[in-house]
């Protein structure tokens, strides 16, 4: 007896390795994903502006990275005690002003870096709800100019994160199918200009926009899947992976959300996370991949008696582990394991 829905995913026909070098970007969700993966030894960098949500926020993003951008006094504001950009998410937001320049300028010259050389872009993105400035914004906003696609809702900068600052300061604008295509097809041509050897894996968050509305998010979603399976089709460097499709169509249980019912928990990350690794990894890797997930709960063991014979035979097996593990895969660091299970 079938009691869920299966989901036939088969292999991917490029896999990713743990000698590539992987950049992530978009929502929350995205986060998971990385996270999971530096876990597991990938060579990833993740969201070097903080989780962006919409598809115009992602590809201003990635154009600064193209381009080199540095941001100077002028791209900051000054709202609630704190410097911000409309450009980052929170966590670079300060009461210094010059340390939050160079926060921002380290991750931008970072992922400058990073993005021309790396084999894969995974962009995971959330809404299709886009928010410009208003004129009721302070006029001295210091945001660099970008225009979207003439059309439905053309007005002021759109920003990638509202800091909390009044509703009057923004234009809610859902963005249409032409719009986020357009957006999304221009930017991959900049960086396959820019970096001939980079695969693309779109996939769509999971995590439910309740605050625009039960109607409102689906149809938002239902904008996304549109324009990235247009872009997919035309491009044979661009892969979907259905994130949002594990979790709404195959598990589609609230048992899977955690208490707000609007993120996916533990289980439903994980479960996705592992169809992932199915799709996109060769059976060595995930062998690797095995290998790692064992060492990682092994070392957040807790001994309640860390002096005993046990506890040490526990450390050397493990130790030994690695050593064989080190010596199987060369250009893969053990070197913070060895040190743990080595009591140093």
């Amino acid at each position: 007896m079938d009691l869920m829905l299966n989901l036939n995913l088969p292999p991917a026909s490029h896999t990713i390795d743990h000698g590539q070098k992987v950049l992530s970007i978009g929502s929350c969700f995205t986060e998971h994903i990385g996270n999971a993966l530096k876990d597991l030894k990938f060579q990833v960098l993740q969201n070097p502006n903080g989780i962006l949500f919409d598809p115009a926020s992602v590809c201003h993003s990635l154009v600064s990275y193209m381009q080199g951008k540095q941001y100077g006094p002028d791209d900051l504001f000054y709202y609630n005690e704190l410097w911000q950009s409309w450009n980052h998410h929170s966590r670079f937001s300060g009461m210094d002003q010059t340390a939050v320049l160079e926060k921002i300028n380290a991750s931008q010259t970072e992922a400058s870096a990073f993005l021309v050389d790396a084999d894969w872009l995974i962009i995971t993105l959330g809404s299709s709800f886009s928010y410009r400035l208003t004129a009721d914004a302070p006029h001295q906003q210091g945001v660099a100019p970008f225009s979207p696609p003439t059309g439905e809702g053309r007005g002021g900068a759109a920003v990638a994160n509202c800091h909390r600052a009044p509703g009057q300061w923004f234009q809610k604008h859902l963005l249409q199918i032409t719009e986020t295509v357009e957006l999304l097809d221009n930017t991959l041509h900049q960086l396959f200009y820019r970096n001939r050897k980079v695969r693309i894996i779109f996939t769509i968050s999971p995590v439910r926009h309740i605050r625009d509305g039960v109607v409102e998010n689906n149809r938002s979603k239902a904008r996304l899947v549109e324009a990235v399976h247009h872009l997919v089709n035309k491009f044979d460097r661009l892969h979907y992976f259905p994130s949002y499709e594990l979790v709404i169509d195959v598990l589609r249980d609230y048992r899977f959300y955690a208490e707000d019912m609007v993120h996916p928990n533990y289980l439903a990350t994980d479960f996705v996370l592992e169809k992932f690794l199915q799709t996109f990894m060769s059976h060595e890797t995930n062998e690797l991949v095995g290998e790692l997930q064992k060492l990682n709960i092994a070392r957040k063991h807790k001994a309640q008696h860390p002096g005993t014979e046990a506890h040490q035979r526990f450390l050397k097996a493990y130790l030994e582990k690695c050593r064989t593990l080190q010596h199987r895969y060369p250009n893969v660091s053990f070197a913070e394991e060895l040190r743990y299970f080595a009591g140093s």
